[in-house]
């Protein structure tokens, strides 16, 4: 699906708009297209800070979140690639810590529109373009950058050496493009999944990844090895656990007591260990052990299991705790019931979700924690009806369902019976209206 960028700044929604016209209007794979765009601009892509880069259907933002803390608390400048963005499209572009100002975004994807006539280059194309041209520019000590969807094709990976990859959570998710019949592709459609991911793979270029199924760990190697990339896998060449408050890392350099991260969810800890190994698996950046647990605390990654501050919104339900989580599949949805399973009442969903989402199973998931859903819509986007979310719900054994136009109606009707939690759940887009709707802008 298309994303719907909108900003304030005349000069900024002056380019989406040239954007918006220029690119097809729906997600599209390869890498023809970027490259072109990016010889047209002289291949800023071959003259990068050194780059971390990560892919993954879950995690791979936290991750990503994590290792520019880590890294800015060890003194060094950032450029960070990410997306979607919640509220603001200058989220997805930071230039050594700091998110790429108004004047200087709409230079820069002029620029790129500029030369782009003539390619099809689509939304999330452009804006990668935009980020490396930057990147390229304005000294930094390292780039953190976030595949857009799969890896293989994405538009991220025409970056021809990076320091690092890594591969965070796998799960189903982006079916349409990722699990598209293709010859010489494996059957089983999580190792297609890790297939995909794994074409992040660089000759020499040390590859990061998480503990997976042992056909799709397999699947990993053998594209690695393809490629010339050393596999460093977790089990293997490194390992992680949690207990007595701590994460205890260990690897081939030895071991580390590191800090729980401050964002919720026992998942973040195995998204930290990520961060970790693909740092300490590196040679172009050496952080002391203290930075990288500086770097734990400091992170923060919004709209994932995030309690919204006193706003607007929340002051609706002023005597509940307030959540927000932009996860959409079945993975993302596990991870949630976990951090909500010890509450003894369950809790209050709100939730919307895209219409290419697998909602029944999401929700399916979801069913044992919680107390009520309430369906909304997402503004601007193709999404599934409220009514059809409370079919869903009810076919999952959830007996109090409703729906409403919006999350500020949805908080008004539960606000007098609410438990103490309500989350919000099931879009970043979604997650995105909530914050901007809160005055939660990030940083």
């Amino acid at each position: 699906m298309a994303d719907k960028a909108r900003s304030s700044n005349a000069a900024v929604q002056a380019q989406l708009d040239r954007l918006a016209a220029l690119s097809p209007g729906r997600d599209v794979l390869g890498l023809e297209r970027i490259t072109a765009l990016l010889t047209r601009l002289g291949d800023p892509q071959l003259a990068l800070p050194p780059v971390f880069h990560v892919a993954g259907t879950n995690g791979k933002g936290s991750t990503c979140a994590f290792l520019r803390a880590m890294l800015e608390s060890g003194g060094r400048r950032v450029h960070a690639y990410t997306s979607p963005h919640l509220v603001r499209f200058n989220e997805r572009i930071r230039l050594s810590g700091t998110l790429i100002d108004d004047d200087d975004l709409a230079t820069t994807l002029a620029r790129v529109l500029d030369v782009a006539d003539g390619l099809g280059a689509s939304f999330f194309e452009i804006t990668t373009v935009a980020a490396l041209l930057r990147f390229a520019e304005q000294p930094a000590d390292a780039c953190v950058i976030e595949v857009g969807l799969g890896g293989r094709l994405d538009a991220t990976n025409v970056i021809p050496s990076p320091v690092v990859c890594g591969i965070a959570s796998l799960g189903i998710d982006h079916e349409a493009f990722l699990l598209a019949p293709e010859s010489g592709t494996p059957d089983d459609p999580l190792c297609r999944i890790a297939w995909e991911k794994a074409g992040i793979a660089k000759a020499g270029v040390p590859l990061v990844v998480q503990s997976y199924t042992q056909a799709m760990t397999g699947t990993i190697a053998d594209v690695a090895a393809q490629h010339g990339a050393p596999l460093i896998a977790r089990g293997a060449h490194w390992d992680s656990r949690q207990r007595g408050g701590m994460i205890h890392y260990r690897d081939a350099l030895g071991e580390m007591d590191l800090p729980v991260p401050t964002m919720a969810g026992a998942h973040q800890a195995d998204n930290v260990a990520l961060a970790v190994a693909m740092l300490r698996h590196q040679q172009a950046i050496t952080l002391t052990d203290d930075a990288i647990a500086d770097g734990v605390t400091r992170a923060h990654w919004p709209a994932r299991l995030q309690l919204l501050d006193n706003g607007p919104l929340h002051a609706i339900a002023p005597h509940s705790m307030l959540w927000l989580d932009g996860g959409h599949n079945p993975d993302a949805a596990i991870r949630i019931a976990a951090h909500f399973a010890h509450q003894p009442k369950g809790i209050d969903v709100i939730i919307g979700m895209l219409s290419n989402k697998d909602a029944a199973q999401f929700i399916a998931i979801l069913a044992p924690i919680m107390r009520s859903l309430t369906a909304v819509p997402i503004p601007d986007h193709e999404c599934h009806t409220p009514e059809t979310l409370t079919h869903m719900a009810r076919a999952a054994g959830i007996a109090m369902t409703a729906t409403a136009p919006d999350v500020s109606t949805a908080l008004q009707q539960l606000a007098p019976n609410a438990p103490n939690s309500i989350a919000v759940l099931g879009s970043l887009y979604l997650a995105g209206d909530v914050l901007s709707r809160n005055g939660q802008l990030p940083a």
